[in-house]
């Protein structure tokens, strides 16, 4: 049985659908007919490939009967995610050798950081980077010399890249090996603390860089469940890692059992085994939609309500934002981490991590168990992994550790999902509502209008916000300026909600997974530069922000206004789109998936 909310939304995805995954499942099978690639290869092709490996190495790879694996990778070694990568490859290769076989890396991407792009140029360039990152993904396994992929990526953009790209080569067994979360530092609750006494002027740079430090402080993910560890979640929900390895500590021991593991599994996949599963047949309706279960269920970042859709479209489904807001109708948030609570990933995973979060869904009938993950059974994704005499072995998940983090069977924190839909005369946008204090879920204020963060946060410190207000950003959507993150809003708002405003913020452009308290109506569609109605607001226009009853209005008559208003706008604020215009250019024509654009 499931419920028949979630059985009615898999199945209108996939009628939607039943023309581009019908598409999407040609073009793929065509891939598949061709058998193991690397032996239709010729000569020269074959000898550029094994060039640089060993004679050992050269042995296998040119060995048909043997598997070849191949490694995309994100490292780098200036961020905390990616660079425990650094000896994957090795570790990867040294494990697959023992079996007879063979790895290459594939390819590399960029890992951008948003965390240390925030309110600085790069950001203009971060969603941009993970179409760049699907083809980065897509041109490494190009070169047809691969019997399976393992993805090697956590944060942002890169794991939603990194799978768009992958889809481009569904034929082959494909896997992402996670690294895990740095340990926990200062209290996320102190880290908001100094942000806004900072944004105020109460305490100065050094102190504001000494907390940074004392958060950000080892290798691995951030430890608050931002966009980076929504990713690590919500894939382990789909089946495309190994059971319950998204938050094992990177350099642990247990750590290191399954990367292993996920190379040799991968290893007994490959075209023409028994055990053949490529990645079209684990990524199909029921497997997003089990994904988008556990976004919701544990208050995940809204940045995946862009991303799900996109990973969606490069595998040729067609996901709305209606089947997102009815799946939260019904699914009930039953996870506690920060920003929706005090917590961090690391208490979560001390909770039950992922594998108890599906039990407590599978409790309600809310996943498809009959979904067809990259390893096993849907069933063993109810298992977290340990180490028993040096043996990786599964157990059942039991109930939650800590019912503050992971809700215990028969308990809710709230009966409705993490994310919820807006609609009204402003348009369509998400708000995080699991963030946000019921006090302050339903907004009524005159709008104090901006085009930018920076001018923004320049008001705050001339003293001109400290009223009720909902601050308008626009001209930052995807096809203003990239849709940067505003996540330097966060303490200045913060700060005025504290001191007793009702404020909050409506935006086309996007916030980071972090952001929380707030109430935000982001990713506002049609955005200003196409028209849409926020581009008419003017200060002192009366908006409302409800999410409740999920609505987003404009109370004052906007019939007067016009698209001439809006131009007027955009000349006046000096706002240029030249650069822009050439990068949408650049990327709106890639085949590996869909961009941001569509």
């Amino acid at each position: 049985m499931i419920h028949p909310v979630i059985q009615a939304v898999t199945d209108r995805i996939r009628e939607r659908s039943r023309t581009r995954r019908a598409a999407f499942q040609a073009r793929i099978q065509r891939q598949a007919e061709q058998g193991k690639t690397r032996a239709a290869l010729a000569c020269g092709n074959l000898a550029h490939a094994v060039a640089a490996s060993s004679c050992d190495e050269k042995g296998r790879i040119l060995d048909m009967t043997r598997a070849n694996v191949g490694i995309v990778t994100a490292y780098n070694d200036m961020l905390s995610a990616h660079q425990p990568y650094q000896g994957y490859p090795d570790q990867i290769k040294a494990v697959l050798a023992e079996l007879g076989h063979s790895a290459q890396v594939a390819g590399g991407v960029p890992a951008m950081c948003d965390g240390v792009t925030q309110g600085q140029p790069g950001m203009d360039m971060s969603l941009f980077s993970r179409d760049l990152i699907a083809q980065a993904t897509a041109l490494s396994l190009s070169h047809n010399t691969f019997d399976a992929t393992l993805l090697l990526g956590i944060c942002d953009k890169i794991a939603p890249g990194q799978i768009m790209g992958a889809l481009s080569h569904a034929h082959l067994p494909t896997a992402f090996v996670p690294a895990g979360p740095m340990a926990s530092g200062i209290s996320n609750d102190e880290k908001v603390k100094v942000r806004q006494q900072y944004a105020a002027g109460e305490v100065g740079r050094d102190a504001l860089l000494q907390m940074e430090c004392g958060a950000y402080h080892s290798a691995g993910t951030c430890t608050f469940y931002g966009t980076a560890n929504t990713n690590q979640l919500v894939f382990e929900a789909m089946g495309l890692m190994l059971p319950g390895s998204a938050f094992v500590h990177p350099h642990s021991a247990l750590r290191q059992a399954l990367t292993a593991e996920a190379a040799r599994r991968i290893s007994a996949m490959i075209p023409g085994s028994p055990a053949y599963r490529p990645l079209i047949t684990v990524l199909d309706e029921r497997s997003l939609v089990n994904g988008l279960v556990a976004l919701l269920a544990s208050g995940g970042s809204t940045n995946h309500s862009i991303h799900m859709v996109a990973l969606a479209r490069a595998a040729g489904l067609e996901l709305t934002w209606d089947d997102l807001s009815d799946l939260s109708d019904v699914v009930p948030l039953l996870v506690r981490m920060y920003p929706n609570g005090p917590a961090d990933v690391n208490a979560f995973e001390q909770a039950g991590a992922v594998p108890g979060l599906m039990r407590r869904l599978a409790q309600g009938n809310l996943i498809h168990l009959d979904a067809t993950p990259t390893f096993g059974e849907m069933q063993d994704y109810l298992s977290r992994p340990q180490l028993v005499d040096g043996k990786l072995v599964w157990q059942p998940v039991g109930e939650s550790t800590d019912p503050s983090v992971l809700s215990p069977s028969g308990s809710v924190f709230q009966v409705t999902g993490g994310t919820k839909l807006l609609a009204g005369n402003l348009g369509r946008a998400v708000v995080k509502v699991s963030a946000v204090a019921p006090e302050y879920r339903v907004i009524e204020a005159p709008a104090r209008v901006f085009s930018s963060q920076h001018t923004v946060e320049a008001a705050y410190k001339a003293g001109e916000l400290n009223q009720d207000a909902v601050i308008v950003v626009r001209h930052n959507g995807p096809a203003a300026n990239g849709m940067p993150e505003l996540h330097k809003l966060m303490p200045v708002l913060g700060n005025l909600q504290k001191a007793g405003h009702k404020v909050a913020l409506v935006t086309d452009g996007r916030l980071s997974g972090a952001s929380g308290k707030i109430p935000a109506a982001i990713h506002v569609t049609p955005e200003a530069l196409h028209g849409g109605a926020i581009g008419l607001l003017r200060d002192g226009d009366m908006l409302r922000v409800d999410a409740e009853t999920g609505t987003l209005d404009c109370l004052t008559d906007l019939s007067g206004r016009s698209q001439a208003e809006i131009d007027l706008t955009l000349e006046q604020e000096g706002w240029g789109r030249e650069l822009f215009s050439v990068m949408r250019r650049a990327v709106s024509s890639a085949e590996c998936g869909a961009t941001i654009f569509d």
